[in-house]
């Protein structure tokens, strides 16, 4: 029984060792991911106007003759 014992403790051991070997790359591919998420609704924020908010469009400086 012993044995069993120790073969699942080097199972999970080695399994544990695996994950967290591949654990940096994970993280770096989901900041990449993010960033560009990130870049994208930057885009399509400046893309499509602004709506929902209060009251109508707001007026840039050279419409607002300032």
């Amino acid at each position: 029984m012993s044995f069993l014992i120790f073969l699942a403790a080097a199972a999970t051991a080695y399994f544990a060792w695996r994950i967290l070997d591949r654990l940096p790359d994970v993280l770096f591919r989901l900041k990449e991911i993010q960033r560009e998420l990130a870049e994208l609704r930057a885009q399509l924020g400046a893309e499509e106007p602004a709506s929902g908010g209060e009251g109508g469009p707001v007026a840039s400086s050279d419409e607002a003759g300032g």
